[in-house]
């Protein structure tokens, strides 16, 4: 089976690396373009690059999949199945109709529910217990086409984005092979996805990290393990900005203001929230390193009283 692999971060690298050790005939992948990275801004291969480099892969890195240079390759390639995972780009109707046996994507939810580019991250954030995997077949539509296999996953109650994302990567892996087994065999399922079912979850930005304390204490524990290790979530203590690296929930009856720090203990800080108490465990203010409450409190002072967010 001739194959085409499109996959640019490192959540795609155990799908390639699932096709090498099942020796299919990659015949070609395609990444992102090198990007600037770090503070010195040197241009850096995606991990998908680098792994198809190890195993002497060919490589391309085309701007965009509408060039028809690149659309005439993928012909000339003459695959029989496109594998698409966190590519970055948007396939057109004229590479989709390329392979035999059609496009297929790993995707980081259990379809229909979270299409979109950030799946991983919105199933946490909005406190989901349960997510997964699925196969399915590309179509023009965002994350719309038929479902081939899904495999469920348990999330963590503390579990972060970062932490889910390489598990369900491995997950994406092995679900790829047992794909990839049917579809050479003819029997692979299509299941049409319920539309009234879907949901859609965007790309993260910066500005949703920013904590609203009038919130749960239980919602406010899922953004900051949904945004972690990026965007972060973070708010202010006395004008600076602290980043909140882990978290936990205590249920309290007493009514206090919104992001009040009520009690400071030498590893805790407990801050009010519109519902139950935050507990913060490790932070991170501007300019410093991540810290554990405990070792933060070494050498710094948090008052308590003071109003988180203000400032």
């Amino acid at each position: 089976m001739r194959i085409v692999f499109m996959g640019t971060p490192d959540f795609a690298v155990p799908s390639l690396e699932a096709l090498i050790e099942e020796n299919y005939n990659v015949v070609g992948v395609f990444t992102q373009p090198d990007r600037p990275k770090g503070r010195g801004k040197k241009l850096a291969m995606p991990p998908i690059k680098e792994k198809a480099l190890e195993h002497n892969l060919q490589v391309f890195q085309p701007s965009s999949l509408k060039d028809i240079k690149t659309v005439e390759l993928i012909k000339e390639m003459n695959p029989d199945v496109i594998v698409v995972v966190a590519y970055g780009q948007i396939l057109t109707k004229e590479v989709l109709e390329i392979p035999a046996l059609g496009c297929i994507n790993v995707h980081g939810s259990l379809l229909p529910k979270y299409r979109g580019a950030g799946p991983i991250q919105w199933a946490i954030i909005h406190g989901e217990k349960t997510t997964g995997i699925t196969t399915m077949y590309m179509e023009e539509g965002l994350d719309t086409g038929d479902m081939i296999l899904k495999e469920e996953v348990s999330i963590g109650e503390n579990e972060t984005a970062g932490e889910l994302y390489h598990r369900l990567a491995l997950v994406g892996g092995d679900l790829l092979k047992k794909t990839l087994i049917q579809i050479r065999q003819g029997n692979a399922p299509r299941e049409k996805q319920r539309e009234e079912l879907s949901s859609y979850a965007p790309m993260l930005t910066k500005e949703l990290g920013e904590i609203q304390w009038h919130k749960t204490a239980e919602e406010i524990h899922n953004l900051i393990r949904g945004t972690i290790p990026w965007p972060m979530s973070y708010t202010t203590y006395l004008g600076k900005t602290m980043k909140i690296w882990k978290s936990s929930v205590m249920t309290d009856e007493i009514s206090h203001e919104p992001g009040k720090i009520v009690e400071v203990l030498k590893d805790k800080i407990y801050v009010a929230t519109g519902k139950d108490l935050l507990v913060i465990e490790e932070v991170q203010f501007s300019g410093g390193k991540r810290l554990s409450v405990k070792d933060f409190l070494v050498g710094n002072t948090i008052e308590k009283n003071v109003v988180l967010g203000r400032g």
